[in-house]
């Protein structure tokens, strides 16, 4: 019977102990905000790099065919 009530009591104060350490003060918790934040906007930087650079790819592959379409043009009409 101790052995139980004393299992109970130990198993309760693991709980608590838990639950203490979930708690966090408001400056940790402004601190991983700020973090999270951070890592955010680094990778929303990223990605509009990799989107830029998709475009830049895009536009010239446009500019070269319209570039090889208008020779293949004057090549035709000088013929």
């Amino acid at each position: 019977m101790k052995r139980i009530a004393a299992f109970i009591v130990l198993a309760a104060l693991a709980l608590t102990g838990a639950m203490q350490a979930q708690r966090i003060s408001p400056e940790q918790n402004a601190r991983q905000s700020r973090k999270a934040d951070k890592k955010q906007q680094k990778f929303l930087n990223k990605s509009n790099k990799k989107q830029r650079k998709a475009m830049k790819k895009y536009e010239k592959q446009e500019r070269k065919a319209t570039k090889k379409a208008n020779k293949r043009l004057k090549q035709q009409s000088s013929h």
